[in-house]
């Protein structure tokens, strides 16, 4: 039987605020995983020698860093990649940030202790929005700065996406009239990817694209962007040895150009609310927009 790669999580930030919760999981050698379609309950074996590999996913690894919960894992038997979303400081936008100082510092740490080969940084989602006066931004201010700083701690995946504006999302701006998500023109979306890609080609960066098949399909062929694996098996298999499925993870978005190897995703939106609170996000508990 293969062994499984646990995600953790698509659902929430476990590093950031469920890693107890987590570890006491791995001491009972499995997870009570709650379906969040059809309510059921499944046993997922969590013991090292059922697990190939753990993936997380935070925007703040500070907890999981300070408490050596890596450590742990690593002693107990366990392999870990990790997926760090790491975007441009925007308050409105992403409102329970540490600062970028911080989350940079802990990209090195994760780097210098797991090696950089262990890493996929996140700029997602891209967002467009237009403020009170009608004028346009993005949050993309910062990414030069921030692919730099990646580039040197050795890290060489970049994945990104366009913000998708879910009803939930919508509903939410009601609370927020002077700020408004927009989608911008397919056309606006290949200039700006190609942009980004040209800066990470001459850093040693390669551009993945999460869920944007219709973007990707209009890039110019030269360009070097491909379709994201957040979860990465065939990546995980040359790190740590077969043992897994290569199988598309058909339970996600491979229609919209997900490319996700297969997992175990754990943690809850109910009972592991993420509390970063991000505007766009379509995880963010806060039903009625109020941040």
């Amino acid at each position: 039987m293969p062994q499984a790669v646990i995600s953790a999580s698509r659902r929430t930030d476990i590093p950031a605020f469920y890693m107890p919760w987590f570890m006491d999981c791995i001491h009972e050698g499995h997870f009570n995983v709650i379906n969040p379609y059809n309510r059921r309950t499944a046993l997922v074996p969590a013991t090292p020698d059922r697990v190939h590999t753990i993936v997380f996913w935070s925007k703040n690894f500070g907890p999981f860093l300070a408490h050596g919960h890596g450590d742990t894992l690593a002693r107990l038997g366990y392999h870990l990649f990790f997926n760090f979303t790491i975007n441009s400081p925007h308050d409105r936008l992403e409102p329970m940030m540490p600062s970028l100082r911080t989350r940079l510092a802990q990209l090195r740490r994760l780097a210098d202790t797991f090696g950089p080969a262990c890493m996929q940084w996140r700029f997602d989602p891209i967002c467009f929005y237009k403020d009170a006066g009608g004028r346009e931004h993005t949050n993309l201010d910062r990414f030069t700065f921030i692919a730099r700083e990646v580039a040197k701690a050795g890290v060489g995946v970049c994945i990104t996406s366009f913000a998708d504006l879910y009803r939930k999302v919508i509903r939410r701006m009601t609370h927020h009239p002077d700020l408004e998500f927009i989608d911008p023109s397919l056309a606006r979306k290949v200039e700006v990817l190609t942009d980004l890609s040209d800066q990470l080609k001459a850093l040693g960066m390669a551009l993945h694209l999460c869920c944007e098949q219709e973007v990707l399909a209009a890039l110019p062929k030269d360009l070097p962007v491909k379709a994201s694996a957040c979860i990465p098996n065939e990546r995980l298999v040359q790190l740590y040895g077969p043992g897994i499925s290569l199988a598309r993870d058909r339970g996600q978005r491979v229609s919209a150009g997900c490319t996700c190897g297969v997992s175990k995703d754990i943690g809850s939106y109910a009972l592991h609310p993420c509390k970063h609170n991000c505007l766009y996000c379509y995880a963010n508990p806060e039903a009625d927009g109020k941040l």
